[in-house]
């Protein structure tokens, strides 16, 4: 994700003094099935609020580990 809001802001002409990315999940006790996974990015930027808006909204469409994570992926043991 950091790589890719600095890619993006380049793309849109936004600068861009730093990116801070944060993320957290849990599980359900009961059976470890994830609750899901969220994540924050604060920008430090003298953009607008609707730049980075903007911004933000292409980063999650195009980062590669939000995309594989919400398409899901199989788990099994190779021997």
């Amino acid at each position: 994700m950091l790589n890719d809001a600095y890619r993006e802001a380049r793309a849109l002409g936004i600068e861009l003094a730093g990116v801070l990315v944060t993320a957290e999940g849990s599980f359900e006790p009961e059976t470890w099935a994830s609750s899901g996974i969220g994540y924050r990015v604060e920008v430090d930027s003298s953009a607008g609020s609707d730049d980075i808006d903007r911004l933000l909204a292409v980063v999650d469409e195009v980062a590669e580990v939000p995309k594989a994570l919400r398409a899901g992926a199989s788990v099994t043991h190779v021997r």
